[in-house]
């Protein structure tokens, strides 16, 4: 051959690889979203008028907000700033782990559609959605509402789908506030992953009979029918189950399993009376008792991806590995075996059965918080990437980027600055006033009005959180009444006098005074929030001091119960402090090891 040609060519094959791009999934999980700007279908109400924007605004209070684990109004704007950066990236494909709604209403349903069909036209993203425990609340349509909305004059406004429904005087009445079902998701959303579109090359639910092989998407169509989806939770009581499998790209298998399990609370009650379901918030540990076609069908995906050499990526709103980084046992001991949440904790054996069933990664939602978690059974290991929430600190979302089948790289991208995140501010300012007239009401703290950035909204969101339900419902207030006045020199000089076998002579304590007790327990929350991002909004000092207090109550020998309870505390932060790259790394499935970058 003339070297000339060959040259060419060789430069040819050389440019075009080089242009081929790995693919990237950017997993937005628990967006909770909620349409400020929204409207209903049956009612004139449009929300009240926001002095700053002079928009009408659909908002609830800061005060519900501050005791809730999400916000309910700011991630609206986070979510667009979030779709926007994925856009600039040049993703075009987004996975959303569940609580993609916040309850479900017909009118944020419609809120959603809107803006996810906006991002697609404009920038060619395909969305793939699966359902959380608050999308829908129950298997079927339920009447509900909420009262804690905002009202005209700062007051707190009811807004239910039935008149006899809530306490409160002020009221509107919506059907579109009901919490939608199964049916009403599906007819709503059935275009973001629910259905197959004509483009994908494979889509099937744990129903479908055909292999990949006999695929054709006119059999799919009929397959993702409502009445085609569903399984007897119990004898007796058929619900329904959206799970499916989509190849968008070539060789990429998204797997995005519905892991909602609504289990019913009286079995000799009707199976279609909607209230008659226990939530789904305690995720897998009912998968394994109430849905095991899951798993088989799990496994046949596994396999049916390995036979064809396609890449299986998974993703469902709950996790498949305990995600307290070796704490829970510490935690339990603690706070008590239904305190910090530990009910969400899976069992050891939901990682064994999945990891059985040949899955490999898995990313989850629900718990708003960063983590890793890894597990290696029988020489397979399962990796679950925790996607944080846009309504909650740390504010992030995750992207895949798949180099090879083997070898794959996520990244944490954090929302720092959010336009318009305080457009809603003059509302609460009036919110305030009104609650400062009743002397019995604990005040949220007007110095969340002062922040300036989406980062620090979201931090203190996670202060107050912490104040107003964290401590008082989950810690033992005997310990919280003796723990919170001390300050880092007194929990110093404690750990040395009671039993530390460390000894540190040359310590110096002045800068451990800097500190509370208060501030130790908002780091502690800091750290199940946000993992090893955590440490960037704690100073470096107090860091250091952590470490060595660590230390010194490890080896304490104290019986004293507070020292004992002490030493838990930093037990627990260490091991929160220390776990799995959580920012950003490289999973390596033949090595079977995840690296941080």
């Amino acid at each position: 051959m003339n070297k000339g040609i060959f040259s060419l060519l060789l430069f040819a094959f050389t440019l075009f690889s080089a242009q081929e791009k790995p693919v990237q999934i950017a997993f937005l999980s628990d967006v909770h979203f909620q349409d400020l700007y929204g409207s209903f279908s049956d009612n004139d109400f449009k929300g009240i008028i926001n002095p700053k924007t002079g928009k009408p605004t659909i908002l609830r209070t800061m005060d519900s907000q501050l005791h809730s684990t999400r916000v309910f109004n700011e991630n609206y704007f986070a979510f667009l700033k979030a779709l926007d950066d994925i856009a600039t990236k040049g993703i075009k494909i987004v996975a959303m782990p569940g609580d993609f709604s916040d309850d479900g209403q017909a009118y944020n349903l419609r809120g959603l559609r809107k803006i996810l069909d906006q991002y697609h036209k404009k920038y060619g993203i395909d969305f793939y959605l699966t359902t959380g425990n608050h999308d829908p609340v129950g298997p079927f349509r339920q009447d509900a509402g909420k009262d804690d909305f905002l009202g005209e004059k700062g007051s707190p406004l009811g807004i239910y789908s039935k008149e006899n429904l809530g306490k409160t005087t002020s009221k509107i009445i919506t059907k579109d506030i009901a919490e939608s079902g199964y049916l009403e998701i599906l007819d709503e959303l059935k275009d973001f992953g629910f259905y197959p579109k004509e483009k994908d090359m494979f889509w099937s639910t744990p129903f479908s009979q055909d292999s990949y092989i006999n695929y054709s998407y006119p059999k799919a169509v009929q397959q993702a029918a409502y009445t085609q989806r569903m399984y007897e939770v119990t004898k007796g009581f058929s619900v329904p189950d959206l799970s499916c499998v989509v190849e968008p790209v070539k060789g990429i298998w998204m797997l995005a399993i519905d892991g909602n399990t609504y289990i019913p609370k009286n079995l000799n009650e009707n199976s279609n009376n909607p209230s008659n379901y226990n939530g789904a918030s305690i995720g897998y540990n009912n998968v394994l008792t109430n849905k095991q076609h899951l798993i088989k069908w799990v496994k046949k995906i596994a396999e049916e991806a390995k036979l064809n050499g396609k890449t299986l990526i998974a993703f469902t709103h709950y996790p498949m590995i305990d995600f307290n980084d070796g704490a829970t046992h510490e935690i339990k001991n603690l706070l008590g075996e239904k305190k910090w949440q530990l009910e969400r904790v899976p069992e050891e054996e939901v990682a064994k059965v999945f990891a059985g069933a040949g899955l490999q990664i898995h990313f989850a939602g629900h718990m708003h918080i960063n983590d890793t978690g890894t597990r290696k059974i029988d020489g397979k290991m399962l990796v679950n990437v925790q996607v944080p929430s846009l309504a909650a600190y740390l504010p992030s979302y995750k992207i895949l980027t798949i180099h090879s089948s083997d070898k794959m790289e996520v990244q944490t991208e954090v929302l720092n600055d959010v336009p318009h995140f305080d457009d809603l501010f003059p509302l609460y300012e009036k919110e305030y006033e009104a609650l400062s007239q009743n002397k019995n009401t604990k005040l949220w703290n007007k110095d969340i009005l002062k922040t300036k950035s989406y980062h620090d909204f979201m931090l203190f969101h996670l202060k107050e959180l912490v104040r107003l339900r964290m401590v008082p419902n989950d810690w033992p207030k005997e310990f919280i009444e003796k723990a919170k006045y001390l300050n880092g020199e007194d929990l110093l000089v404690m750990a040395q006098k009671s039993g530390s076998e460390v000894t540190q002579k040359d310590i110096q304590s002045k800068g451990f005074k800097k500190w509370s007790f208060e501030d130790l327990l908002f780091d502690l929350y800091k750290f199940q929030s946000a993992d090893e991002l955590a440490k960037k909004d704690i100073p470096k000092e107090r860091l250091q001091q952590y470490q060595l207090l660590e230390k010194l109550y490890e080896s304490n020998t104290s019986l004293d119960p507070f020292i004992k309870q002490l030493k838990s505390v930093f037990k627990i932060l260490s091991l929160l402090s220390n776990g799995d790259p959580a920012d950003h790394f490289e999973i390596d499935l033949k090595k079977q090891m995840i690296e941080r970058l």
